[in-house]
C-alpha cells in the first residue's frame, strides 16, 4: 500500500495548528461554549494546560490501574489528579457506577480521569455482568453485519456510560488467523480477520458503534501486532516486517485514521526493518508514522508499560514513561499490584518532571500531551 506521505502531512500540520491555538481549541459539551464560540483564552484547554506545573502535567498524562471490585485503592492518585484510571478483573460490582462517580468527584478542578477498561469480548471482558456478553471479534466478523457490530457495541457502549466507564480500549485491528490469545500469540480470536478490508470494516463498525454510545475507542495494536513472535506482556516480541505491515497489516490503522477515530494505542513489539525498540517508545513510529507520515492528531497512548517487552529491551517503568511522551505519546499505561501503584506513579511523575527539568523532555511536548488527554475526554476545563 503507498500512502500519500504529502496528504497526510499537510493534514497534520493543519490540525496541529488548530489543536494548539488558543483562541481556537473549545471544550464543547454540557454548561460549554459551542465548538467555535469565541471565548477567553483561560477557557481553552491550551490555556489552562499553560498554567499547569510540570508536575501537574505529568500526572495529567498517566493512567492507573486498580481492580474494578475496589476503585477507591486509587483515590490519592486521582485525587493528584491523574489523567485516567484502567478497571481490571472479570466481573464488575452492581453498584461500580456510584463507586466511580465518588471516585470521580475528588479529582483536582472537577478534571476527572478518564475511566478505560478492555471491553473488546470473548475471552477478554472485564464487565460483562454489568454491560452484557459479546462474541469474540474473530465470531462477530463470522456470524454478524457490520451494521449488527454497530448496534451491539452502541448498547454495551451505552451500559458501559451508565456504569461511569467512559473509554474502552478496543477493538483490536490487528490481522491474526490463529489460536489464541495465549502466551505465544496475543490476538488470536481478538482479531476480527486475517483480511484488512474485513478488519477494517468490523473494527470501525465496533468504533463507531462506542463512540455512538458516547465512550471513546482506542484502536490498536498500532501498527499492527498480529502474526507477533509472543506476548508483549510477557516477554519481548518482535510484529511482522515493517515491508509487510506498510503493506498489509497498516491499512486498517490508515483506514481508522481516515474516519476520525480519536485514540490509538501503540504496541511495546518491535518492528523488523523500522525499529530495534518497543515500538510505543520509537521515535520512527510514533513521531515519524503515526503522527507525521499518517497525520493523526488524536490520543496516542502506550500499551503496559510493565510489560516483559519494555523490561526485556532495559527500560523501567519510568523511563520508558519518559521515553514513550518524548517521541510522541499522551499517556502512559502499567499495571501492578494495588500496593505498588501509588509508588510507582509518584516515581513516574518524579521522573517526567526531571526530564523536563534536565532538558531532555521539552514543556511544550508535555503540554501538547495534556491537551490531546483532556481534548479527548472532553474536560470541562472552565
Amino acid at each position: 500500500m503507498v500512502i500519500q506521505q504529502s496528504k497526510y502531512v499537510a493534514t497534520a500540520i493543519a490540525l496541529s495548528a488548530a489543536t494548539l491555538t488558543v483562541s481556537t481549541l473549545t471544550t464543547a459539551g454540557p454548561g460549554h461554549p459551542a465548538s467555535g464560540a469565541p471565548v477567553p483564552a483561560r477557557c481553552t484547554v491550551a490555556g489552562v494546560v499553560a498554567t499547569w506545573s510540570p508536575t501537574r502535567l505529568a500526572r495529567q498524562t498517566i493512567v492507573v490501574p486498580v481492580p474494578e471490585t475496589s476503585v477507591g485503592d486509587v483515590s490519592a492518585e486521582v485525587a493528584n489528579g491523574v489523567g485516567g484510571v484502567i478497571l481490571f478483573g472479570s466481573s464488575a460490582p452492581l453498584d461500580l457506577g456510584t463507586k466511580l462517580r465518588h471516585l470521580l468527584s475528588t479529582a483536582p478542578q472537577g478534571i476527572a480521569p478518564v475511566v478505560m477498561t478492555d471491553e473488546e469480548g470473548g475471552a477478554v471482558q472485564r464487565m460483562a455482568n454489568l454491560v452484557g456478553s459479546m462474541p469474540s471479534a474473530r465470531q462477530m466478523a463470522a456470524s454478524m453485519t457490520p451494521t449488527q457490530v454497530h448496534a451491539l457495541a452502541q448498547r454495551v457502549g451505552a451500559k458501559m456510560r451508565q456504569a461511569d466507564v467512559t473509554m474502552n480500549l478496543a477493538p483490536v485491528l490487528d490481522l491474526d488467523n490463529r489460536p489464541g490469545p495465549s502466551a505465544t500469540n496475543p490476538d488470536g480470536t481478538r482479531s476480527f480477520s486475517i483480511n484488512p478490508v474485513t478488519a477494517q470494516t468490523y473494527g470501525l463498525a465496533f468504533a463507531n458503534g462506542m463512540r455512538a454510545a458516547g465512550v471513546v475507542p482506542a484502536v490498536k495494536h498500532f501498527p499492527g501486532l498480529g502474526g507477533a513472535t509472543g506476548n508483549t506482556d510477557l516477554s519481548p516480541a518482535w510484529t511482522l516486517p515493517w515491508s509487510t505491515l506498510e503493506t498489509h497489516g497498516l491499512r486498517p490503522f490508515v483506514g481508522a485514521i481516515n474516519a476520525g477515530e480519536p485514540a490509538v494505542m501503540v504496541t511495546t513489539a518491535r518492528v523488523p526493518g523500522l525499529t530495534s525498540l518497543p515500538a510505543a517508545l520509537s521515535s520512527h513510529v510514533v513521531g515519524r508514522e503515526l503522527r507525521r507520515r499518517l497525520g493523526f492528531t488524536g490520543l496516542v497512548m502506550t500499551d503496559s508499560l510493565s510489560g516483559g517487552a519494555v523490561s526485556g529491551a532495559g527500560y523501567s517503568v519510568q523511563s520508558a514513561a519518559v521515553r514513550a511522551l518524548k517521541v510522541g505519546a499522551d499517556m502512559v499505561l502499567f499495571n501492578a499490584p494495588p500496593r505498588q501503584v501509588a509508588t510507582i506513579t509518584a516515581s513516574i511523575v518524579q521522573a517526567v518532571v526531571s526530564a523536563v527539568r534536565d532538558g531532555d523532555l521539552p514543556i511544550a511536548r508535555l503540554r501538547h500531551a495534556a491537551v490531546h488527554v483532556l481534548t479527548a475526554k472532553r474536560a470541562p476545563v472552565c
